[in-house]
């Protein structure tokens, strides 16, 4: 296995997760800003690690795997130090439903691959939107402190209040996309 710039960043962001961890618990003025950018870094890493793959040919079996265990590592972990930080039940909620999607869609994936069937669950364009927003939202709820007088940490609430919309809207595309293969098999 060779490799490749875009899994170098892959890993990186893997290894990026721990020290967010630590760097969002440390107890200085702060502390909460650079977990915003270390996250920041790791969605902005997610996006050139494809651009690269595909721009230069270095996709890779290994790539194709690693993206998406860091992609739900890094989200998943980080809604959780949300819910630590803000452990209100709507915003328990709400990160609950984004990660029961990420749960669910990647099952669906991969037992639709196990068929043969993985080309009705691939990536669509509101999963993308979704992306987006969420990265968004989370930079901001990490990042706590008004930005010009800007409340960042309320726009992050709504931001994920409105990712959460777009992963069941989402998973529901997934799911008609998959329902007849699952339909078929069940007959």
């Amino acid at each position: 296995m060779k490799l490749t710039i875009p899994n170098l960043l892959t890993l990186f962001r893997i290894a990026l997760v721990p020290i967010l961890v630590g760097t969002f618990y440390l107890d200085f003025k702060g502390a909460h800003i650079i977990a915003a950018l270390m996250f920041a870094v790791g969605a902005i890493t997610d996006w050139l690690d494809g651009w690269i793959a595909r721009r230069f040919g270095q996709m890779s079996a290994f790539g194709a795997f690693l993206d998406p265990v860091a992609d739900k590592l890094t989200v998943t972990v980080t809604l959780f130090l949300i819910v630590q930080a803000d452990p209100s039940p709507l915003m328990a909620i709400v990160c609950a439903v984004i990660v029961g999607r990420e749960i669910t869609i990647s099952a669906l994936r991969e037992w639709m691959a196990e068929i043969g069937e993985r080309k009705h669950v691939s990536v669509a364009g509101i999963g993308k939107f979704k992306t987006i927003v969420q990265m968004v939202a989370i930079s901001f709820l990490l990042w706590r402190e008004p930005i010009l007088g800007i409340a960042i940490y309320e726009i992050g609430q709504w931001l994920l209040f409105a990712a959460a919309i777009l992963t069941i809207w989402s998973a529901a595309i997934y799911m008609r996309a998959a329902w007849p293969v699952i339909r078929a098999r069940d007959d």
